[in-house]
């Protein structure tokens, strides 16, 4: 563990408590839980980091650019929507069984207005929400307390993917094993970006984006 603060121990772990009470606790909050975390993770990093909550995050101001957000991130995004639509998918699917459950995205199909609501809410509560959360924050955070060595980037990933998918159980388990993959793989592309959040929120939303556009025809 890394000689860390008072300040840099504290901090996180209450934050990480409301957090958890926000997910699991008797209040829900549909749709903006995630942004309301983001605040809470922005506001959390600003006391910690003496007025320097997004680069702790890892938006980088030098990577915020053209080529990487509109020509990079859309053809990552593309592959790894094909990774999951031709592989992970039908992979996993055939190991458990069960088919992802995607039923509570059927009043998308063909609903045009409907669709257009939820891609807004998509890239708020999806790229820039679980991104904050899973990628900027939780890994973020094991980094700091347990370094950069390959078994606590490893475990990081794993650790977290497994929750990522947890999270997503209204899909059944096949919807959760295959989002814990796509959550790892995110993972991987923001240890090997050097942490640029900016960059697996774009790849993260176009990748929903792709989803959407399936649903919205029936595809999925």
């Amino acid at each position: 563990m890394n000689k860390l603060s008072l300040r840099q121990i504290v901090i996180p772990l209450i934050t990480i408590a409301i957090i958890c009470f926000l997910w699991f606790g008797p209040i829900r909050i549909p749709y903006i839980e995630n942004i309301i975390i983001s605040i809470v993770i922005i506001i959390a990093n600003y006391i910690e980091y003496k007025g320097k909550p997004f680069s702790a995050l890892g938006f980088q101001r030098k990577k915020f650019t053209f080529k990487n957000l509109l020509v990079l991130a859309p053809l990552v995004a593309a592959g790894l929507f094909a990774l999951y639509v031709f592989i992970l998918v039908p992979g996993i699917t055939k190991i458990t069984g069960a088919p992802i459950d995607y039923s509570s995205f059927d009043e998308l199909v063909g609903n045009l207005p409907a669709c257009l609501v939820a891609l807004a809410l998509v890239w708020a509560t999806a790229g820039f929400g679980e991104e904050i959360i899973f990628r900027g924050y939780f890994m973020r955070q094991f980094v700091k307390f347990f370094g950069e060595s390959k078994v606590s980037i490893v475990l990081n990933i794993v650790l977290l993917s497994c929750f990522f998918g947890f999270m997503h159980s209204y899909q059944g388990i096949t919807g959760q094993l295959v989002t814990g993959v796509v959550g790892a793989l995110l993972a991987l592309i923001f240890y090997v970006r050097k942490y640029d959040l900016w960059f697996v929120i774009a790849v993260h939303g176009f990748f929903d984006t792709l989803a959407l556009i399936c649903i919205y025809f029936g595809l999925a």
